[in-house]
């Protein structure tokens, strides 16, 4: 009798089981959403309530996140590039984010200096890029998020920056190395810097790739995150 192997893709459980997780989360979103809206002012603006609906948009931005980085890895990540408007792709990301910002008390700025209003690119592979920015700016802002869009040297340029402390400059300095270990302090783990460095490069046009860029300082003095899109 030969011996089978029965041995699992471990990867693959795990994004398997991340899609589920992604899915029951979704769902109770949902349903919180719906008993949230059976509430009054008062019981819906506590302190209470904007930890859950941050770690809500953070859990799920996680989730996201992981599922990308096994497609990227296993080659099954689509690249579905079109022509969007700008504003309305910035005002959508901030309208899903806004329960989050009201909670947290954070004012969100957009601005756009740009005469072309369209912008090629996947929306929904930079989609999650921006949502997870956003929510770490959330993170760490103390009052103010200013999102840019720009054009420089012919690509396209949608910045995040915010008013609190920045980014470590050990992380700036070495920026190049996206994964750097579960920094303890803080609990990140560099995936986020490292999965959106991968969707930037991905998008490509005439030999030159998207790429990522931090730095701290900007209009708002803080974390200064910019994504650039050829």
């Amino acid at each position: 009798m030969s011996e089978m192997n029965t041995g699992l893709d471990f990867s693959m459980v795990i994004a398997s089981t991340v899609h589920d997780m992604k899915n029951s989360l979704a769902a109770l979103m949902q349903a919180h959403g719906q008993w949230s809206g059976r509430l009054t002012d008062a019981q819906r603006n506590t302190p209470e309530h904007g930890v859950i609906d941050y770690e809500f948009a953070n859990l799920n931005g996680m989730l996201v996140q992981l599922l990308g980085l096994y497609k990227l890895g296993v080659n099954q990540l689509p690249l579905r590039p079109d022509y969007h408007e700008l504003d309305d792709f910035i005002e959508a990301q901030l309208a899903l984010h806004q329960e989050v910002l009201n909670s947290r008390g954070i004012t969100a700025i957009f601005e756009m200096n740009r005469s072309n209003p369209l912008g090629f690119f996947d929306r929904e592979l930079i989609g999650s890029v921006v949502a997870n920015i956003i929510i770490n700016a959330i993170r760490f802002a103390r009052r103010s998020v200013l999102i840019t869009v720009r054009e420089e040297l012919g690509s396209l340029v949608i910045s995040i920056n915010d008013d609190g402390l920045g980014y470590p400059q050990k992380m700036i300095e070495h920026q190049a190395d996206y994964v750097q270990g579960i920094n303890q302090a803080s609990g990140s783990t560099g995936l986020g810097l490292y999965f959106a460095a991968r969707i930037a490069e991905r998008h490509e046009r005439s030999g030159v790739r998207g790429r990522i860029e931090i730095a701290n300082g900007g209009s708002l003095g803080g974390a200064l995150f910019s994504i650039h899109l050829p």
